[in-house]
Protein backbone atom coordinates (compact mmCIF):
# COMPACT_ATOMS: atom_id res chain seq x y z
CA UNK A 1 0.00 0.00 0.00
CA UNK A 2 1.46 3.80 -0.81
CA UNK A 3 2.04 5.84 2.34
CA UNK A 4 -0.47 7.80 3.74
CA UNK A 5 -0.20 11.77 4.45
CA UNK A 6 -1.82 13.08 7.79
CA UNK A 7 -2.90 16.26 7.19
CA UNK A 8 -4.00 17.79 10.21
CA UNK A 9 -6.53 20.87 10.06
CA UNK A 10 -6.85 21.58 14.07
CA UNK A 11 -6.01 25.25 13.80
CA UNK A 12 -8.39 26.35 11.02
CA UNK A 13 -11.61 23.30 10.62
CA UNK A 14 -11.20 22.53 14.31
CA UNK A 15 -11.04 26.45 15.46
CA UNK A 16 -14.59 26.20 14.01
CA UNK A 17 -16.17 24.19 16.73
CA UNK A 18 -18.52 26.56 19.06
CA UNK A 19 -16.29 27.31 22.10
CA UNK A 20 -12.81 27.73 20.76
CA UNK A 21 -10.80 31.08 19.60
CA UNK A 22 -7.15 30.48 19.63
CA UNK A 23 -4.79 33.17 19.99
CA UNK A 24 -2.36 33.80 17.41
CA UNK A 25 0.54 32.17 20.04
CA UNK A 26 -2.16 29.47 20.94
CA UNK A 27 -1.60 28.00 17.01
CA UNK A 28 1.62 28.87 16.96
CA UNK A 29 2.47 26.20 20.14
CA UNK A 30 0.12 23.81 18.73
CA UNK A 31 1.72 23.68 14.94
CA UNK A 32 4.94 23.12 17.34
CA UNK A 33 3.68 20.05 18.47
CA UNK A 34 2.12 18.75 15.47
CA UNK A 35 5.29 18.74 13.73
CA UNK A 36 6.91 17.08 17.21
CA UNK A 37 4.51 14.53 16.78
CA UNK A 38 5.54 13.83 12.73
CA UNK A 39 1.96 14.73 10.87
CA UNK A 40 2.99 15.79 7.29
CA UNK A 41 0.95 19.07 6.94
CA UNK A 42 -0.56 21.68 9.32
CA UNK A 43 -3.32 24.07 7.97
CA UNK A 44 -2.59 27.35 9.56
CA UNK A 45 -5.64 29.39 8.65
CA UNK A 46 -7.28 31.21 6.18
CA UNK A 47 -4.76 34.25 4.83
CA UNK A 48 -7.06 37.36 4.39
CA UNK A 49 -10.19 35.90 6.35
CA UNK A 50 -9.17 37.58 9.45
CA UNK A 51 -6.21 39.87 11.20
CA UNK A 52 -5.33 36.90 13.40
CA UNK A 53 -4.86 34.17 10.43
CA UNK A 54 -2.73 37.05 8.48
CA UNK A 55 -0.53 37.54 11.74
CA UNK A 56 0.03 33.62 12.62
CA UNK A 57 1.33 33.24 9.21
CA UNK A 58 3.74 36.04 9.41
CA UNK A 59 4.96 34.25 12.48
CA UNK A 60 4.81 31.20 11.47
CA UNK A 61 7.04 31.54 8.83
CA UNK A 62 9.97 31.63 11.70
CA UNK A 63 9.31 28.21 12.53
CA UNK A 64 11.41 25.11 12.09
CA UNK A 65 9.38 22.40 11.17
CA UNK A 66 11.18 19.26 11.44
CA UNK A 67 9.17 17.90 9.36
CA UNK A 68 5.40 18.60 8.43
CA UNK A 69 4.80 21.47 5.70
CA UNK A 70 2.72 24.93 6.72
CA UNK A 71 -0.50 24.84 4.28
CA UNK A 72 -2.84 27.99 3.53
CA UNK A 73 -6.44 27.58 3.07
CA UNK A 74 -8.43 29.46 1.02
CA UNK A 75 -11.18 29.66 -1.56
CA UNK A 76 -10.62 28.92 -5.99
CA UNK A 77 -10.80 32.39 -7.62
CA UNK A 78 -14.37 34.04 -7.76
CA UNK A 79 -16.72 33.78 -10.26
CA UNK A 80 -15.86 36.23 -13.34
CA UNK A 81 -12.84 37.56 -12.03
CA UNK A 82 -9.30 37.04 -13.19
CA UNK A 83 -7.06 34.32 -11.30
CA UNK A 84 -4.01 37.38 -11.12
CA UNK A 85 -6.32 39.70 -9.95
CA UNK A 86 -8.51 37.77 -7.09
CA UNK A 87 -7.78 39.00 -4.06
CA UNK A 88 -8.18 35.71 -2.14
CA UNK A 89 -5.66 34.46 -4.59
CA UNK A 90 -3.21 36.95 -3.69
CA UNK A 91 -3.59 36.47 -0.39
CA UNK A 92 -2.67 32.71 -0.15
CA UNK A 93 0.71 33.63 -2.38
CA UNK A 94 1.55 36.76 0.02
CA UNK A 95 1.17 33.86 3.09
CA UNK A 96 4.04 32.45 2.04
CA UNK A 97 2.86 28.72 2.65
CA UNK A 98 4.57 26.63 0.79
CA UNK A 99 1.43 24.17 0.66
CA UNK A 100 -1.94 25.92 -0.51
CA UNK A 101 -5.60 24.40 -0.21
CA UNK A 102 -7.78 25.21 -2.34
CA UNK A 103 -11.48 24.54 -1.65
CA UNK A 104 -13.91 24.75 -4.90
CA UNK A 105 -17.09 23.20 -5.35
CA UNK A 106 -18.14 19.34 -7.31
CA UNK A 107 -21.32 19.07 -6.82
CA UNK A 108 -23.85 20.43 -9.20
CA UNK A 109 -26.44 21.48 -6.88
CA UNK A 110 -24.26 23.04 -4.66
CA UNK A 111 -22.73 25.15 -7.78
CA UNK A 112 -26.38 26.54 -9.12
CA UNK A 113 -27.78 26.65 -6.05
CA UNK A 114 -25.21 28.52 -3.70
CA UNK A 115 -22.19 29.68 -5.83
CA UNK A 116 -24.92 30.92 -8.34
CA UNK A 117 -22.49 30.63 -11.35
CA UNK A 118 -22.44 27.97 -14.35
CA UNK A 119 -21.00 25.05 -14.25
CA UNK A 120 -18.56 25.31 -16.94
CA UNK A 121 -17.19 28.82 -15.10
CA UNK A 122 -16.88 26.90 -11.97
CA UNK A 123 -14.59 24.51 -13.66
CA UNK A 124 -12.58 27.43 -14.94
CA UNK A 125 -12.27 28.67 -11.69
CA UNK A 126 -10.61 25.76 -10.02
CA UNK A 127 -8.33 24.80 -13.06
CA UNK A 128 -7.49 28.11 -13.36
CA UNK A 129 -6.54 28.63 -9.99
CA UNK A 130 -4.36 25.85 -9.04
CA UNK A 131 -2.52 26.44 -12.70
CA UNK A 132 -1.60 29.66 -11.37
CA UNK A 133 -0.60 28.70 -8.35
CA UNK A 134 1.41 25.97 -9.79
CA UNK A 135 2.98 28.16 -12.16
CA UNK A 136 4.53 29.76 -8.55
CA UNK A 137 6.06 27.07 -8.02
CA UNK A 138 3.35 26.00 -4.55
CA UNK A 139 2.20 22.55 -3.66
CA UNK A 140 -1.69 22.46 -4.44
CA UNK A 141 -4.48 20.52 -2.80
CA UNK A 142 -8.08 20.29 -3.99
CA UNK A 143 -10.67 20.59 -1.51
CA UNK A 144 -13.61 19.03 -3.75
CA UNK A 145 -16.22 20.56 -1.08
CA UNK A 146 -19.42 18.39 -1.25
CA UNK A 147 -17.86 15.66 -3.48
CA UNK A 148 -19.98 12.71 -2.09
CA UNK A 149 -23.17 14.57 -2.31
CA UNK A 150 -22.24 15.95 -5.73
CA UNK A 151 -21.35 12.48 -6.67
CA UNK A 152 -24.72 11.21 -5.96
CA UNK A 153 -26.25 13.62 -7.81
CA UNK A 154 -24.68 14.31 -10.73
CA UNK A 155 -21.47 11.88 -11.01
CA UNK A 156 -20.25 12.75 -14.75
CA UNK A 157 -19.96 16.46 -13.48
CA UNK A 158 -18.33 15.95 -10.12
CA UNK A 159 -16.18 13.66 -11.96
CA UNK A 160 -15.39 16.45 -14.93
CA UNK A 161 -14.52 18.79 -11.52
CA UNK A 162 -11.72 16.64 -10.46
CA UNK A 163 -10.36 15.67 -14.37
CA UNK A 164 -10.05 19.44 -14.84
CA UNK A 165 -8.26 20.09 -11.70
CA UNK A 166 -6.12 16.78 -12.28
CA UNK A 167 -4.66 18.31 -15.51
CA UNK A 168 -4.27 21.45 -13.65
CA UNK A 169 -1.20 19.87 -11.71
CA UNK A 170 -3.24 19.63 -8.54
CA UNK A 171 -1.03 17.26 -6.09
CA UNK A 172 -4.32 16.06 -4.15
CA UNK A 173 -7.56 15.63 -5.10
CA UNK A 174 -9.00 15.78 -1.50
CA UNK A 175 -12.58 14.54 -1.58
CA UNK A 176 -14.80 16.43 1.27
CA UNK A 177 -17.76 14.90 3.16
CA UNK A 178 -18.84 18.58 4.00
CA UNK A 179 -22.38 18.10 5.57
CA UNK A 180 -20.92 14.74 7.17
CA UNK A 181 -24.27 12.20 6.13
CA UNK A 182 -22.25 10.23 3.97
CA UNK A 183 -22.43 6.20 4.52
CA UNK A 184 -19.04 4.05 4.68
CA UNK A 185 -20.20 2.20 1.59
CA UNK A 186 -21.33 5.26 -0.16
CA UNK A 187 -17.41 6.47 0.52
CA UNK A 188 -16.06 3.43 -1.18
CA UNK A 189 -17.56 3.44 -4.04
CA UNK A 190 -16.77 6.86 -4.95
CA UNK A 191 -13.19 6.77 -3.59
CA UNK A 192 -12.56 3.75 -6.07
CA UNK A 193 -14.19 5.18 -8.91
CA UNK A 194 -12.11 8.61 -8.47
CA UNK A 195 -8.79 6.32 -8.43
CA UNK A 196 -9.88 4.09 -11.26
CA UNK A 197 -10.56 6.87 -13.82
CA UNK A 198 -8.51 10.07 -12.44
CA UNK A 199 -4.49 10.16 -12.04
CA UNK A 200 -4.06 11.98 -9.15
CA UNK A 201 -3.39 11.21 -5.54
CA UNK A 202 -6.97 11.38 -3.37
CA UNK A 203 -7.59 12.35 -0.40
CA UNK A 204 -10.45 12.21 2.00
CA UNK A 205 -11.73 15.08 4.50
CA UNK A 206 -14.88 13.92 6.69
CA UNK A 207 -16.94 15.52 8.44
CA UNK A 208 -19.12 13.81 11.62
CA UNK A 209 -22.36 14.50 11.44
CA UNK A 210 -23.83 10.63 11.06
CA UNK A 211 -21.12 10.08 13.43
CA UNK A 212 -18.95 8.39 10.86
CA UNK A 213 -16.16 10.19 9.98
CA UNK A 214 -13.73 8.24 11.47
CA UNK A 215 -15.34 4.88 9.57
CA UNK A 216 -15.46 7.02 6.69
CA UNK A 217 -11.78 7.90 6.34
CA UNK A 218 -10.46 4.56 7.00
CA UNK A 219 -12.96 3.02 4.26
CA UNK A 220 -11.62 5.78 1.97
CA UNK A 221 -7.64 4.75 2.83
CA UNK A 222 -9.07 1.22 1.63
CA UNK A 223 -10.10 1.92 -1.62
CA UNK A 224 -7.07 3.95 -2.36
CA UNK A 225 -7.00 7.42 -0.67
CA UNK A 226 -3.03 8.86 0.27
CA UNK A 227 -3.96 11.44 2.13
CA UNK A 228 -6.53 11.63 5.56
CA UNK A 229 -7.46 15.04 6.93
CA UNK A 230 -8.83 15.47 10.03
CA UNK A 231 -8.34 17.57 13.24
CA UNK A 232 -7.45 16.73 17.01
CA UNK A 233 -10.22 15.01 19.27
CA UNK A 234 -12.20 15.39 16.51
CA UNK A 235 -12.42 19.37 17.00
CA UNK A 236 -14.83 20.92 14.20
CA UNK A 237 -18.23 22.91 13.38
CA UNK A 238 -21.45 21.48 14.18
CA UNK A 239 -20.47 17.74 15.35
CA UNK A 240 -17.09 17.93 14.68
CA UNK A 241 -14.44 16.61 11.99
CA UNK A 242 -12.73 13.45 11.24
CA UNK A 243 -10.83 12.61 14.84
CA UNK A 244 -6.64 11.69 14.15
CA UNK A 245 -6.83 10.52 17.39
CA UNK A 246 -8.37 7.98 16.56
CA UNK A 247 -7.29 7.52 13.33
CA UNK A 248 -3.59 7.72 13.50
CA UNK A 249 -3.69 4.59 15.74
CA UNK A 250 -6.27 2.61 13.45
CA UNK A 251 -4.10 2.84 10.88
CA UNK A 252 -0.93 1.74 12.57
CA UNK A 253 -2.12 -0.53 14.61
CA UNK A 254 -5.36 -2.06 12.79
CA UNK A 255 -4.09 -1.66 9.31
CA UNK A 256 -0.62 -2.44 9.82
CA UNK A 257 0.19 1.16 7.48
CA UNK A 258 3.19 2.57 9.29
CA UNK A 259 2.04 6.28 9.28
CA UNK A 260 4.63 7.18 12.41
CA UNK A 261 6.85 5.46 14.57
CA UNK A 262 5.86 3.57 17.90
CA UNK A 263 7.47 6.74 20.16
CA UNK A 264 5.27 9.43 18.73
CA UNK A 265 2.27 6.63 19.12
CA UNK A 266 2.94 6.91 22.08
CA UNK A 267 2.90 10.22 23.18
CA UNK A 268 -0.94 10.39 21.58
CA UNK A 269 -2.78 10.36 24.58
CA UNK A 270 -0.57 13.91 25.84
CA UNK A 271 -0.63 15.06 22.56
CA UNK A 272 -4.89 15.20 23.03
CA UNK A 273 -4.78 16.66 25.88
CA UNK A 274 -2.40 19.41 25.26
CA UNK A 275 -4.38 20.12 22.33
CA UNK A 276 -7.68 20.46 24.51
CA UNK A 277 -5.83 22.17 27.19
CA UNK A 278 -5.01 25.00 24.97
CA UNK A 279 -8.62 24.86 23.65
CA UNK A 280 -9.39 26.05 27.29
CA UNK A 281 -12.23 22.84 27.21
CA UNK A 282 -11.94 20.03 29.17
CA UNK A 283 -10.47 16.77 27.85
CA UNK A 284 -13.57 14.29 26.64
CA UNK A 285 -12.68 11.40 28.73
CA UNK A 286 -15.00 8.88 26.65
CA UNK A 287 -12.54 9.49 23.88
CA UNK A 288 -11.57 6.34 21.99
CA UNK A 289 -7.93 5.38 22.46
CA UNK A 290 -6.90 8.74 24.30
CA UNK A 291 -10.31 9.62 26.47
CA UNK A 292 -9.61 8.54 30.47
CA UNK A 293 -11.88 6.15 30.56
CA UNK A 294 -11.37 4.19 27.25
CA UNK A 295 -9.83 1.69 29.06
CA UNK A 296 -11.72 1.62 32.28
CA UNK A 297 -13.27 -1.60 33.59
CA UNK A 298 -15.98 -1.40 35.75
CA UNK A 299 -17.69 -5.21 35.63
CA UNK A 300 -16.00 -7.94 37.64
CA UNK A 301 -16.09 -10.44 34.96
CA UNK A 302 -14.25 -8.15 32.80
CA UNK A 303 -11.52 -6.71 35.23
CA UNK A 304 -10.82 -10.96 36.48
CA UNK A 305 -10.30 -11.51 32.68
CA UNK A 306 -7.95 -8.55 32.08
CA UNK A 307 -5.86 -10.54 35.56
CA UNK A 308 -5.91 -13.14 33.39
CA UNK A 309 -4.90 -11.74 29.49
CA UNK A 310 -4.55 -8.10 29.20
CA UNK A 311 -6.50 -8.49 26.23
CA UNK A 312 -9.42 -9.88 27.46
CA UNK A 313 -11.51 -6.41 27.59
CA UNK A 314 -9.43 -4.15 25.62
CA UNK A 315 -8.89 -4.47 22.05
CA UNK A 316 -5.05 -2.56 21.85
CA UNK A 317 -2.36 -2.51 24.63
CA UNK A 318 -2.92 1.25 26.40
CA UNK A 319 0.24 2.39 26.57
CA UNK A 320 0.46 2.06 22.77
CA UNK A 321 -1.24 5.52 22.81
CA UNK A 322 0.27 6.59 26.31
CA UNK A 323 -2.95 5.70 28.11
CA UNK A 324 -3.35 3.49 30.85
CA UNK A 325 -6.19 1.06 31.89
CA UNK A 326 -8.12 1.85 35.54
CA UNK A 327 -10.40 -0.65 37.54
CA UNK A 328 -13.75 1.24 39.18
CA UNK A 329 -15.34 -0.24 42.35
CA UNK A 330 -18.43 -0.02 42.59
CA UNK A 331 -22.04 -2.19 43.76
CA UNK A 332 -21.00 -4.71 40.17
CA UNK A 333 -17.76 -5.03 41.15
CA UNK A 334 -16.29 -8.33 41.86
CA UNK A 335 -12.99 -9.32 44.43
CA UNK A 336 -10.12 -9.00 41.30
CA UNK A 337 -11.92 -5.72 40.82
CA UNK A 338 -11.12 -4.75 44.87
CA UNK A 339 -8.08 -6.78 44.28
CA UNK A 340 -6.78 -5.24 41.27
CA UNK A 341 -7.30 -1.48 42.18
CA UNK A 342 -5.37 -2.12 45.28
CA UNK A 343 -2.24 -3.18 43.33
CA UNK A 344 -2.68 0.10 41.57
CA UNK A 345 -1.48 1.91 44.34
CA UNK A 346 0.79 -0.33 45.84
CA UNK A 347 -1.80 -2.86 48.19
CA UNK A 348 -1.28 -6.25 47.49
CA UNK A 349 -4.08 -8.25 48.51
CA UNK A 350 -4.45 -11.77 48.03
CA UNK A 351 -7.42 -13.18 46.01
CA UNK A 352 -8.12 -15.54 49.45
CA UNK A 353 -7.06 -12.94 52.16
CA UNK A 354 -10.09 -11.68 54.79
CA UNK A 355 -9.40 -8.29 53.54
CA UNK A 356 -10.10 -8.27 50.08
CA UNK A 357 -13.85 -10.08 50.84
CA UNK A 358 -14.06 -7.50 53.56
CA UNK A 359 -13.28 -4.38 51.72
CA UNK A 360 -15.59 -5.69 48.46
CA UNK A 361 -18.59 -6.31 51.23
CA UNK A 362 -17.96 -2.50 52.91
CA UNK A 363 -18.08 -0.91 49.33
CA UNK A 364 -21.50 -2.79 48.57
CA UNK A 365 -22.76 -2.03 52.25
CA UNK A 366 -21.54 2.34 51.55
CA UNK A 367 -22.82 2.15 47.92
CA UNK A 368 -25.83 1.04 49.00
CA UNK A 369 -25.83 4.14 51.64
CA UNK A 370 -25.22 6.39 49.00
CA UNK A 371 -21.13 6.56 48.39
CA UNK A 372 -20.52 5.68 44.90
CA UNK A 373 -16.85 5.06 44.18
CA UNK A 374 -16.73 5.04 40.45
CA UNK A 375 -15.55 8.52 40.47
CA UNK A 376 -14.25 9.14 43.43
CA UNK A 377 -10.85 6.62 43.53
CA UNK A 378 -9.29 9.06 46.20
CA UNK A 379 -12.26 8.11 48.87
CA UNK A 380 -11.69 4.41 47.33
CA UNK A 381 -8.08 4.15 48.33
CA UNK A 382 -8.07 5.55 51.23
CA UNK A 383 -10.60 2.52 52.10
CA UNK A 384 -7.89 0.10 51.07
CA UNK A 385 -5.69 1.93 52.97
CA UNK A 386 -7.63 2.47 56.44
CA UNK A 387 -8.07 -1.40 55.74
CA UNK A 388 -4.62 -2.43 56.08
CA UNK A 389 -2.73 -2.99 59.21
CA UNK A 390 -0.71 -0.88 60.80
CA UNK A 391 -2.09 2.43 58.89
CA UNK A 392 -1.72 5.43 60.98
CA UNK A 393 -4.22 8.20 59.41
CA UNK A 394 -2.39 11.57 59.40
CA UNK A 395 -5.47 12.96 61.96
CA UNK A 396 -8.08 11.71 63.40
CA UNK A 397 -11.47 13.47 63.72
CA UNK A 398 -13.10 14.19 66.92
CA UNK A 399 -15.56 16.53 66.61
CA UNK A 400 -17.07 19.41 64.49
CA UNK A 401 -20.09 22.42 64.40
CA UNK A 402 -21.21 24.61 61.99
CA UNK A 403 -23.04 27.81 62.66
CA UNK A 404 -25.40 29.15 60.01
CA UNK A 405 -26.72 33.07 60.72
CA UNK A 406 -28.27 35.79 59.52
CA UNK A 407 -26.56 38.89 59.93
CA UNK A 408 -28.76 42.52 60.12
CA UNK A 409 -26.77 45.11 59.26
CA UNK A 410 -28.07 48.67 59.72
CA UNK A 411 -30.58 50.22 57.14
CA UNK A 412 -28.98 51.72 54.32
CA UNK A 413 -31.43 54.25 52.37
CA UNK A 414 -34.86 52.50 52.00
CA UNK A 415 -33.96 48.94 52.34
CA UNK A 416 -32.36 46.63 54.83
CA UNK A 417 -29.20 44.80 54.12
CA UNK A 418 -28.83 41.19 55.56
CA UNK A 419 -25.74 39.15 55.09
CA UNK A 420 -25.27 35.32 55.54
CA UNK A 421 -22.15 34.17 57.99
CA UNK A 422 -20.98 30.30 58.48
CA UNK A 423 -18.66 29.65 61.06
CA UNK A 424 -17.05 26.37 61.74
CA UNK A 425 -15.59 25.12 64.92
CA UNK A 426 -13.54 21.82 64.49
CA UNK A 427 -11.49 19.40 66.53
CA UNK A 428 -8.93 16.97 65.26
CA UNK A 429 -5.95 14.75 66.97
CA UNK A 430 -2.95 15.76 65.00
CA UNK A 431 -0.17 13.26 66.67
CA UNK A 432 -0.60 13.34 70.43
CA UNK A 433 -1.82 16.87 70.29
CA UNK A 434 -5.39 18.03 69.89
CA UNK A 435 -6.08 20.94 67.57
CA UNK A 436 -9.46 22.91 68.76
CA UNK A 437 -10.02 25.69 66.02
CA UNK A 438 -12.52 28.20 64.58
CA UNK A 439 -12.89 29.93 61.33
CA UNK A 440 -15.18 31.45 59.53
CA UNK A 441 -16.63 31.29 55.53
CA UNK A 442 -18.67 32.16 52.55
CA UNK A 443 -20.37 29.16 53.51
CA UNK A 444 -20.41 26.24 55.66
CA UNK A 445 -18.27 24.23 53.55
CA UNK A 446 -15.85 26.85 53.01
CA UNK A 447 -15.78 27.44 56.81
CA UNK A 448 -15.04 23.46 57.16
CA UNK A 449 -12.15 23.57 54.76
CA UNK A 450 -11.02 26.79 56.52
CA UNK A 451 -10.94 25.77 60.14
CA UNK A 452 -9.46 21.95 59.25
CA UNK A 453 -6.54 23.90 57.20
CA UNK A 454 -5.92 25.81 60.70
CA UNK A 455 -6.12 22.70 62.41
CA UNK A 456 -3.66 20.92 60.20
CA UNK A 457 -0.86 23.36 58.59
CA UNK A 458 1.33 23.74 61.40
CA UNK A 459 1.93 20.24 61.43
CA UNK A 460 1.51 20.12 57.61
CA UNK A 461 2.30 22.82 55.46
CA UNK A 462 1.81 21.42 52.37
CA UNK A 463 -1.65 21.20 52.61
CA UNK A 464 -1.55 24.92 51.81
CA UNK A 465 -1.61 23.99 47.60
CA UNK A 466 -4.29 22.05 47.93
CA UNK A 467 -7.49 23.66 45.96
CA UNK A 468 -11.24 22.48 46.21
CA UNK A 469 -11.96 22.86 42.54
CA UNK A 470 -15.50 21.37 41.84
CA UNK A 471 -18.33 20.54 44.48
CA UNK A 472 -21.28 18.68 43.65
CA UNK A 473 -24.25 17.88 45.20
CA UNK A 474 -27.01 15.15 44.18
CA UNK A 475 -30.63 13.90 45.60
CA UNK A 476 -30.38 10.36 45.50
CA UNK A 477 -34.65 10.15 47.08
CA UNK A 478 -36.39 12.94 45.57
CA UNK A 479 -39.32 11.43 46.80
CA UNK A 480 -38.26 12.38 50.78
CA UNK A 481 -38.06 15.51 50.00
CA UNK A 482 -36.06 18.11 52.58
CA UNK A 483 -35.35 14.36 54.13
CA UNK A 484 -33.41 12.91 51.24
CA UNK A 485 -29.80 11.30 51.02
CA UNK A 486 -27.48 13.63 49.10
CA UNK A 487 -23.91 12.50 47.57
CA UNK A 488 -21.58 15.28 47.40
CA UNK A 489 -18.17 14.64 45.18
CA UNK A 490 -15.15 17.22 45.80
CA UNK A 491 -12.71 17.31 43.09
CA UNK A 492 -9.48 18.79 44.53
CA UNK A 493 -6.03 19.48 43.03
CA UNK A 494 -2.40 20.88 44.16
CA UNK A 495 -1.74 22.03 40.74
CA UNK A 496 -0.01 19.02 39.70
CA UNK A 497 -2.24 16.00 40.18
CA UNK A 498 -6.11 15.89 40.90
CA UNK A 499 -8.15 13.44 43.13
CA UNK A 500 -11.83 13.21 43.63
CA UNK A 501 -13.97 12.19 47.20
CA UNK A 502 -17.16 11.11 47.94
CA UNK A 503 -19.21 11.90 51.09
CA UNK A 504 -23.10 10.50 51.44
CA UNK A 505 -25.79 11.36 54.08
CA UNK A 506 -29.07 12.86 55.08
CA UNK A 507 -27.53 15.48 56.28
CA UNK A 508 -25.61 17.64 53.61
CA UNK A 509 -22.95 19.40 55.92
CA UNK A 510 -22.26 15.99 56.93
CA UNK A 511 -22.05 14.70 53.75
CA UNK A 512 -19.83 17.72 52.73
CA UNK A 513 -17.49 17.23 55.39
CA UNK A 514 -16.75 12.99 55.12
CA UNK A 515 -15.63 14.15 51.40
CA UNK A 516 -13.37 17.04 52.29
CA UNK A 517 -11.87 15.25 54.92
CA UNK A 518 -10.87 12.53 52.72
CA UNK A 519 -9.79 15.00 50.50
CA UNK A 520 -7.33 15.96 52.65
CA UNK A 521 -6.23 12.77 54.22
CA UNK A 522 -5.47 11.36 50.48
CA UNK A 523 -3.34 14.30 49.88
CA UNK A 524 -1.32 14.02 53.29
CA UNK A 525 -0.68 10.09 52.61
CA UNK A 526 0.18 10.66 48.96
CA UNK A 527 2.74 13.06 50.09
Amino acid sequence: MARIELYDTTLRDGAQREGISFSVLDKLHIAQKLDEFGFDYIEGGWPGANPKDNEFFQHAAGLCFKKARLVAFGSTRKAGVAVESDANIRALVESGAPVITLVGKSSAPQVEKVLATSLDENINMVADSIRYLKSLGRTVFLDAEHFFDGFKADREYSLKVLEAAAEAGTDCLVLCDTNGGSLPDDVSEAVSAVVATIKAPVGIHAHNDAELAVANSLAAVRSGATQVQGTINGYGERCGNANLCSIVPALKLKMGIDVMGGEELSRLTDLSHFVSEVANLSPDPFLPYVGHSAFTHKAGLHVSGLSRWVFAYQHIDPTAVGNKPRTLVSELAGKMNIIQRAQEIGVNLSPKSPEAQQLLERVKKLESMGFQYENAEASFDLLVHRASPGYVPPFNLIDFMVIVEKLRRPPIVACEEEEMMSEAVVKVRVGGEIMHTAAEGSGPVNALDAAMRKALLPSYPALDTVTLTDFKVRILEESTGTESLVRVLIESTDGTDEWHTVGASANLIEASWLALVDSLEYFLIKH
